[in-house]
Protein backbone atom coordinates (compact mmCIF):
# COMPACT_ATOMS: atom_id res chain seq x y z
CA UNK A 1 0.00 0.00 0.00
CA UNK A 2 1.80 3.15 -1.14
CA UNK A 3 2.44 5.48 1.80
CA UNK A 4 2.05 8.62 -0.33
CA UNK A 5 -1.54 7.83 -1.32
CA UNK A 6 -4.19 9.77 0.64
CA UNK A 7 -5.70 7.72 3.44
CA UNK A 8 -9.23 8.54 2.30
CA UNK A 9 -8.52 7.29 -1.22
CA UNK A 10 -7.01 4.03 0.00
CA UNK A 11 -9.81 3.51 2.52
CA UNK A 12 -12.49 4.24 -0.05
CA UNK A 13 -11.01 1.85 -2.60
CA UNK A 14 -10.74 -0.91 0.02
CA UNK A 15 -14.31 -0.43 1.22
CA UNK A 16 -15.61 -0.51 -2.33
CA UNK A 17 -13.53 -3.66 -2.96
CA UNK A 18 -14.96 -5.32 0.17
CA UNK A 19 -18.46 -4.40 -1.00
CA UNK A 20 -17.86 -5.92 -4.45
CA UNK A 21 -16.40 -9.08 -2.94
CA UNK A 22 -19.37 -9.35 -0.61
CA UNK A 23 -21.80 -9.16 -3.52
CA UNK A 24 -19.82 -11.78 -5.46
CA UNK A 25 -19.57 -14.07 -2.42
CA UNK A 26 -23.32 -13.86 -1.93
CA UNK A 27 -23.93 -14.87 -5.55
CA UNK A 28 -21.64 -17.91 -5.35
CA UNK A 29 -22.96 -18.74 -1.85
CA UNK A 30 -19.68 -18.45 0.04
CA UNK A 31 -19.06 -16.37 3.20
CA UNK A 32 -17.48 -13.01 2.44
CA UNK A 33 -14.91 -13.59 5.19
CA UNK A 34 -13.18 -16.19 2.99
CA UNK A 35 -13.01 -13.72 0.12
CA UNK A 36 -11.48 -11.06 2.38
CA UNK A 37 -8.80 -13.47 3.62
CA UNK A 38 -8.00 -14.66 0.09
CA UNK A 39 -7.75 -11.06 -1.12
CA UNK A 40 -5.36 -10.24 1.71
CA UNK A 41 -3.29 -13.30 0.89
CA UNK A 42 -3.10 -12.30 -2.78
CA UNK A 43 -2.11 -8.70 -2.02
CA UNK A 44 0.08 -9.39 1.01
CA UNK A 45 3.29 -8.68 -0.86
CA UNK A 46 2.01 -5.26 -1.97
CA UNK A 47 0.54 -4.16 1.35
CA UNK A 48 3.32 -5.24 3.67
CA UNK A 49 3.23 -4.49 7.42
CA UNK A 50 1.02 -1.40 7.32
CA UNK A 51 0.37 0.13 10.76
CA UNK A 52 -2.85 1.95 9.83
CA UNK A 53 -4.37 -1.21 8.38
CA UNK A 54 -3.47 -3.08 11.56
CA UNK A 55 -5.12 -0.43 13.77
CA UNK A 56 -8.36 -0.41 11.79
CA UNK A 57 -8.35 -4.23 11.87
CA UNK A 58 -7.90 -4.12 15.65
CA UNK A 59 -10.92 -1.83 16.00
CA UNK A 60 -13.00 -4.25 13.93
CA UNK A 61 -12.15 -7.27 16.03
CA UNK A 62 -12.69 -5.36 19.30
CA UNK A 63 -16.17 -4.33 18.16
CA UNK A 64 -16.93 -7.90 17.04
CA UNK A 65 -16.28 -9.24 20.53
CA UNK A 66 -17.97 -6.30 22.20
CA UNK A 67 -21.18 -7.04 20.29
CA UNK A 68 -20.77 -10.71 21.10
CA UNK A 69 -20.60 -9.83 24.79
CA UNK A 70 -23.83 -7.85 24.48
CA UNK A 71 -25.59 -11.14 23.70
CA UNK A 72 -24.54 -12.67 27.04
CA UNK A 73 -26.11 -11.12 30.11
CA UNK A 74 -24.99 -12.88 33.26
CA UNK A 75 -28.16 -14.96 33.63
CA UNK A 76 -27.86 -16.29 30.09
CA UNK A 77 -24.23 -17.18 30.59
CA UNK A 78 -25.15 -19.29 33.61
CA UNK A 79 -28.05 -21.00 31.81
CA UNK A 80 -25.98 -21.84 28.74
CA UNK A 81 -23.11 -23.23 30.78
CA UNK A 82 -25.50 -25.46 32.74
CA UNK A 83 -26.99 -27.08 29.63
CA UNK A 84 -24.10 -27.24 27.21
CA UNK A 85 -21.10 -28.10 29.38
CA UNK A 86 -20.99 -31.89 28.57
CA UNK A 87 -20.80 -31.20 24.84
CA UNK A 88 -18.50 -28.24 25.46
CA UNK A 89 -16.02 -30.36 27.41
CA UNK A 90 -16.12 -33.01 24.68
CA UNK A 91 -15.36 -30.24 22.17
CA UNK A 92 -12.36 -29.07 24.18
CA UNK A 93 -10.96 -32.60 24.53
CA UNK A 94 -11.41 -33.70 20.91
CA UNK A 95 -10.37 -30.47 19.20
CA UNK A 96 -8.05 -28.53 21.49
CA UNK A 97 -6.71 -31.59 23.34
CA UNK A 98 -6.24 -34.03 20.47
CA UNK A 99 -5.12 -31.22 18.15
CA UNK A 100 -2.41 -30.41 20.71
CA UNK A 101 -1.34 -34.08 20.87
CA UNK A 102 -1.23 -34.37 17.07
CA UNK A 103 1.01 -31.31 16.80
CA UNK A 104 3.18 -32.65 19.63
CA UNK A 105 3.52 -35.98 17.82
CA UNK A 106 4.88 -34.12 14.77
CA UNK A 107 7.70 -32.66 16.84
CA UNK A 108 6.39 -29.21 17.78
CA UNK A 109 7.27 -27.74 21.16
CA UNK A 110 4.70 -27.66 23.96
CA UNK A 111 3.94 -23.98 23.38
CA UNK A 112 3.58 -24.24 19.60
CA UNK A 113 1.60 -27.48 19.85
CA UNK A 114 -0.81 -25.79 22.25
CA UNK A 115 -1.16 -22.88 19.83
CA UNK A 116 -1.99 -25.29 16.98
CA UNK A 117 -4.54 -27.04 19.19
CA UNK A 118 -6.09 -23.64 19.93
CA UNK A 119 -6.28 -22.83 16.21
CA UNK A 120 -8.11 -26.15 15.68
CA UNK A 121 -10.54 -25.63 18.58
CA UNK A 122 -13.41 -23.29 17.77
CA UNK A 123 -15.87 -23.37 14.90
CA UNK A 124 -16.47 -20.06 13.16
CA UNK A 125 -19.44 -18.32 14.77
CA UNK A 126 -19.76 -15.78 11.96
CA UNK A 127 -19.68 -18.37 9.15
CA UNK A 128 -21.93 -20.85 10.94
CA UNK A 129 -24.61 -18.37 11.95
CA UNK A 130 -24.58 -16.79 8.48
CA UNK A 131 -25.01 -20.23 6.91
CA UNK A 132 -27.87 -21.08 9.28
CA UNK A 133 -29.61 -17.89 8.21
CA UNK A 134 -28.94 -18.33 4.49
CA UNK A 135 -30.09 -21.96 4.47
CA UNK A 136 -33.13 -21.14 6.62
CA UNK A 137 -32.18 -23.69 9.26
CA UNK A 138 -32.51 -21.47 12.35
CA UNK A 139 -35.89 -23.09 13.06
CA UNK A 140 -34.45 -26.62 12.94
CA UNK A 141 -34.10 -28.52 16.24
CA UNK A 142 -30.30 -28.66 15.98
CA UNK A 143 -29.97 -24.87 15.59
CA UNK A 144 -30.39 -24.26 19.34
CA UNK A 145 -27.70 -26.82 20.12
CA UNK A 146 -25.31 -25.40 17.49
CA UNK A 147 -25.80 -21.87 18.83
CA UNK A 148 -25.33 -23.05 22.42
CA UNK A 149 -22.08 -24.81 21.49
CA UNK A 150 -20.86 -21.72 19.64
CA UNK A 151 -21.68 -19.66 22.73
CA UNK A 152 -19.66 -22.09 24.87
CA UNK A 153 -16.73 -21.79 22.48
CA UNK A 154 -17.08 -18.02 22.39
CA UNK A 155 -16.86 -17.94 26.18
CA UNK A 156 -13.83 -20.25 26.32
CA UNK A 157 -11.92 -18.84 23.36
CA UNK A 158 -11.30 -15.30 24.71
CA UNK A 159 -9.74 -16.82 27.83
CA UNK A 160 -7.70 -19.14 25.63
CA UNK A 161 -6.57 -16.18 23.53
CA UNK A 162 -5.52 -14.33 26.68
CA UNK A 163 -3.32 -17.23 27.81
CA UNK A 164 -1.68 -17.36 24.41
CA UNK A 165 -1.30 -13.57 24.29
CA UNK A 166 0.47 -13.66 27.64
CA UNK A 167 2.85 -16.33 26.40
CA UNK A 168 3.29 -14.56 23.05
CA UNK A 169 4.23 -11.29 24.79
CA UNK A 170 7.12 -13.04 26.54
CA UNK A 171 5.48 -13.64 29.89
CA UNK A 172 6.99 -16.29 32.13
CA UNK A 173 5.39 -19.64 31.28
CA UNK A 174 6.40 -21.29 34.55
CA UNK A 175 3.74 -22.45 36.99
CA UNK A 176 4.07 -19.09 38.78
CA UNK A 177 3.78 -17.17 35.52
CA UNK A 178 0.72 -19.11 34.40
CA UNK A 179 -0.81 -18.70 37.84
CA UNK A 180 -0.32 -14.92 37.66
CA UNK A 181 -1.81 -14.87 34.17
CA UNK A 182 -4.84 -16.82 35.38
CA UNK A 183 -5.18 -14.44 38.33
CA UNK A 184 -5.26 -11.48 35.93
CA UNK A 185 -7.95 -13.16 33.84
CA UNK A 186 -10.03 -13.94 36.93
CA UNK A 187 -9.57 -10.39 38.21
CA UNK A 188 -10.63 -8.75 34.95
CA UNK A 189 -13.60 -11.11 34.63
CA UNK A 190 -14.68 -10.68 38.25
CA UNK A 191 -14.38 -6.92 37.91
CA UNK A 192 -16.64 -6.97 34.84
CA UNK A 193 -19.21 -9.12 36.64
CA UNK A 194 -19.27 -6.83 39.68
CA UNK A 195 -19.47 -3.66 37.58
CA UNK A 196 -22.20 -5.17 35.43
CA UNK A 197 -24.27 -6.50 38.33
CA UNK A 198 -23.94 -3.59 40.76
CA UNK A 199 -23.37 -0.77 38.28
CA UNK A 200 -24.80 -1.16 34.78
CA UNK A 201 -27.82 -3.12 35.96
CA UNK A 202 -28.98 0.14 37.59
CA UNK A 203 -28.32 2.27 34.52
CA UNK A 204 -31.13 0.97 32.32
CA UNK A 205 -33.15 4.19 32.60
CA UNK A 206 -30.07 6.33 31.87
CA UNK A 207 -29.22 4.32 28.76
CA UNK A 208 -32.82 4.38 27.54
CA UNK A 209 -32.99 8.16 28.03
CA UNK A 210 -29.95 8.79 25.83
CA UNK A 211 -30.48 5.95 23.36
CA UNK A 212 -31.91 8.17 20.62
CA UNK A 213 -29.17 10.78 20.92
CA UNK A 214 -25.84 10.79 19.10
CA UNK A 215 -24.03 10.40 22.44
CA UNK A 216 -24.77 6.74 23.19
CA UNK A 217 -22.44 5.31 20.49
CA UNK A 218 -19.64 7.33 22.09
CA UNK A 219 -20.45 5.80 25.47
CA UNK A 220 -20.71 2.20 24.18
CA UNK A 221 -17.63 2.23 21.95
CA UNK A 222 -15.67 4.15 24.59
CA UNK A 223 -16.43 1.43 27.14
CA UNK A 224 -15.37 -1.27 24.68
CA UNK A 225 -12.08 0.46 23.92
CA UNK A 226 -11.33 1.24 27.58
CA UNK A 227 -11.85 -2.28 28.90
CA UNK A 228 -10.04 -3.76 25.89
CA UNK A 229 -7.16 -1.38 26.57
CA UNK A 230 -7.16 -2.28 30.26
CA UNK A 231 -6.83 -5.93 29.34
CA UNK A 232 -3.86 -5.09 27.11
CA UNK A 233 -2.18 -3.10 29.90
CA UNK A 234 -2.42 -6.24 32.05
CA UNK A 235 -0.85 -8.31 29.30
CA UNK A 236 -4.11 -9.96 28.26
CA UNK A 237 -5.92 -10.02 24.94
CA UNK A 238 -7.98 -7.03 23.92
CA UNK A 239 -10.76 -9.35 22.73
CA UNK A 240 -11.36 -10.60 26.27
CA UNK A 241 -11.67 -7.01 27.52
CA UNK A 242 -14.02 -6.10 24.68
CA UNK A 243 -16.17 -9.18 25.30
CA UNK A 244 -16.43 -8.39 29.02
CA UNK A 245 -17.33 -4.78 28.23
CA UNK A 246 -20.27 -6.10 26.20
CA UNK A 247 -21.31 -8.39 29.05
CA UNK A 248 -21.27 -5.43 31.45
CA UNK A 249 -23.35 -3.23 29.18
CA UNK A 250 -25.83 -6.05 28.46
CA UNK A 251 -26.95 -5.79 32.10
CA UNK A 252 -28.69 -2.51 31.25
CA UNK A 253 -31.31 -4.56 29.40
CA UNK A 254 -30.80 -2.51 26.23
CA UNK A 255 -28.50 -4.89 24.36
CA UNK A 256 -30.54 -4.95 21.13
CA UNK A 257 -30.68 -1.18 20.84
CA UNK A 258 -26.98 -0.85 21.60
CA UNK A 259 -26.21 -3.55 19.07
CA UNK A 260 -27.94 -1.57 16.33
CA UNK A 261 -25.94 1.53 17.23
CA UNK A 262 -22.51 -0.15 17.05
CA UNK A 263 -23.18 -2.71 14.31
CA UNK A 264 -22.61 -0.34 11.35
CA UNK A 265 -19.17 0.64 12.65
CA UNK A 266 -18.27 -3.02 13.16
CA UNK A 267 -19.43 -3.90 9.65
CA UNK A 268 -17.17 -1.19 8.20
CA UNK A 269 -14.04 -2.12 10.18
CA UNK A 270 -14.27 -5.90 10.58
CA UNK A 271 -13.47 -6.76 6.93
CA UNK A 272 -10.14 -5.01 7.46
CA UNK A 273 -9.25 -7.60 10.11
CA UNK A 274 -9.79 -10.57 7.83
CA UNK A 275 -8.01 -8.77 4.99
CA UNK A 276 -5.11 -7.92 7.31
CA UNK A 277 -4.91 -11.51 8.49
CA UNK A 278 -4.76 -12.63 4.86
CA UNK A 279 -1.76 -10.34 4.31
CA UNK A 280 0.13 -12.30 6.98
CA UNK A 281 -0.23 -15.58 5.01
CA UNK A 282 2.76 -15.84 2.68
CA UNK A 283 1.71 -18.81 0.55
CA UNK A 284 4.39 -17.92 -1.97
CA UNK A 285 6.87 -19.29 0.56
CA UNK A 286 5.38 -22.76 0.15
CA UNK A 287 3.15 -24.94 2.31
CA UNK A 288 4.96 -25.90 5.53
CA UNK A 289 4.41 -29.10 7.51
CA UNK A 290 2.24 -30.71 4.82
CA UNK A 291 1.82 -34.02 6.68
CA UNK A 292 0.70 -32.25 9.86
CA UNK A 293 -1.67 -30.08 7.82
CA UNK A 294 -3.36 -33.10 6.22
CA UNK A 295 -3.66 -35.07 9.47
CA UNK A 296 -4.89 -32.09 11.49
CA UNK A 297 -7.45 -31.06 8.86
CA UNK A 298 -8.84 -34.60 8.57
CA UNK A 299 -9.05 -34.98 12.33
CA UNK A 300 -10.61 -31.53 12.75
CA UNK A 301 -13.49 -32.39 10.43
CA UNK A 302 -14.00 -35.79 12.06
CA UNK A 303 -13.77 -34.36 15.59
CA UNK A 304 -16.52 -31.83 14.91
CA UNK A 305 -18.67 -34.65 13.53
CA UNK A 306 -18.22 -36.49 16.83
CA UNK A 307 -18.88 -33.39 18.92
CA UNK A 308 -21.95 -32.50 16.89
CA UNK A 309 -23.43 -35.99 17.02
CA UNK A 310 -22.62 -37.25 20.53
CA UNK A 311 -22.86 -33.80 22.10
CA UNK A 312 -26.17 -33.27 20.31
CA UNK A 313 -27.49 -36.57 21.62
CA UNK A 314 -26.50 -35.55 25.16
CA UNK A 315 -28.29 -32.26 24.53
CA UNK A 316 -31.46 -34.15 23.60
CA UNK A 317 -31.42 -34.11 19.80
CA UNK A 318 -32.83 -36.94 17.69
CA UNK A 319 -30.26 -38.82 15.58
CA UNK A 320 -31.01 -36.92 12.35
CA UNK A 321 -30.69 -33.54 14.03
CA UNK A 322 -27.47 -34.62 15.74
CA UNK A 323 -25.98 -35.71 12.41
CA UNK A 324 -26.96 -32.38 10.85
CA UNK A 325 -25.27 -30.61 13.75
CA UNK A 326 -22.08 -32.62 13.31
CA UNK A 327 -21.95 -31.79 9.60
CA UNK A 328 -22.43 -28.08 10.31
CA UNK A 329 -19.52 -27.32 12.64
CA UNK A 330 -16.35 -28.04 10.66
CA UNK A 331 -15.51 -24.51 9.52
CA UNK A 332 -12.90 -22.55 11.45
CA UNK A 333 -12.74 -18.78 11.19
CA UNK A 334 -12.34 -15.68 13.32
CA UNK A 335 -10.98 -17.17 16.56
CA UNK A 336 -8.54 -19.37 14.65
CA UNK A 337 -7.42 -16.32 12.69
CA UNK A 338 -6.91 -14.30 15.88
CA UNK A 339 -4.85 -17.07 17.48
CA UNK A 340 -2.87 -17.62 14.28
CA UNK A 341 -1.63 -14.01 14.37
CA UNK A 342 0.37 -14.95 17.49
CA UNK A 343 2.21 -17.77 15.70
CA UNK A 344 5.72 -17.49 14.23
CA UNK A 345 5.79 -16.86 10.45
CA UNK A 346 5.96 -20.52 9.34
CA UNK A 347 3.08 -21.61 11.58
CA UNK A 348 1.13 -18.50 10.60
CA UNK A 349 1.23 -19.67 7.00
CA UNK A 350 0.32 -23.19 8.14
CA UNK A 351 -2.61 -21.87 10.19
CA UNK A 352 -3.88 -19.68 7.38
CA UNK A 353 -3.98 -22.58 4.94
CA UNK A 354 -5.60 -24.76 7.61
CA UNK A 355 -8.33 -22.16 8.18
CA UNK A 356 -9.03 -21.86 4.47
CA UNK A 357 -9.16 -25.65 3.99
CA UNK A 358 -11.45 -26.32 6.96
CA UNK A 359 -13.68 -23.38 6.05
CA UNK A 360 -14.19 -24.62 2.49
CA UNK A 361 -14.73 -28.24 3.57
CA UNK A 362 -17.01 -27.11 6.41
CA UNK A 363 -19.17 -25.06 4.06
CA UNK A 364 -19.50 -28.00 1.64
CA UNK A 365 -20.54 -30.29 4.52
CA UNK A 366 -22.97 -27.66 5.81
CA UNK A 367 -24.68 -27.45 2.42
CA UNK A 368 -24.97 -31.24 2.19
CA UNK A 369 -25.95 -31.75 5.84
CA UNK A 370 -29.75 -32.16 5.41
CA UNK A 371 -29.39 -34.69 2.58
CA UNK A 372 -26.60 -36.68 4.19
CA UNK A 373 -28.29 -36.65 7.61
CA UNK A 374 -31.48 -38.01 6.08
CA UNK A 375 -29.56 -40.86 4.44
CA UNK A 376 -27.68 -41.72 7.67
CA UNK A 377 -30.90 -41.61 9.69
CA UNK A 378 -32.73 -43.95 7.31
CA UNK A 379 -29.75 -46.25 6.95
CA UNK A 380 -28.71 -46.64 10.57
CA UNK A 381 -31.38 -45.31 12.93
CA UNK A 382 -34.79 -46.05 11.42
CA UNK A 383 -36.26 -49.32 12.75
CA UNK A 384 -36.86 -52.01 10.12
CA UNK A 385 -40.38 -52.30 8.62
CA UNK A 386 -41.29 -55.31 10.75
CA UNK A 387 -40.44 -53.42 13.91
CA UNK A 388 -42.44 -50.44 12.67
CA UNK A 389 -45.46 -52.71 12.23
CA UNK A 390 -45.12 -54.10 15.74
CA UNK A 391 -44.86 -50.60 17.19
CA UNK A 392 -47.92 -49.42 15.27
CA UNK A 393 -49.83 -52.49 16.36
Amino acid sequence: MPEHWPFLLVGGVMLFTFFSLGILSHKIKLPAVLAFIVLGTALGGLVGDHETLHRVAEIGIVLLFFLLGLEFPLNRMVDVSRRIWPAGLLDIVLNLGVGFLIALAFGLSLTLAFLIGAVAYASSSSITIKMLEDKKRLANPEAEYILALLIFEDLVAPILVSFLAGIHSGADISALGLGLLLLKIVGVTAGAILIGYFGFRKLGAFVEKHMETDLMPLFAVGLAFCYAGLAMVLGLSEVLGAFLAGVMLSETGRAKELDHLVLPLRDITLPFFFFWFGTTIAIREGVPLVALLVVLALWSVFAKLLVGFYGGRLYGLAPRGAVRAGLSLGQRGEFSAIIATMAPPQLRVFSGIYILVTAVVGIVFFNRAPKWAKWVDQRYFKPPPAENNKLSA
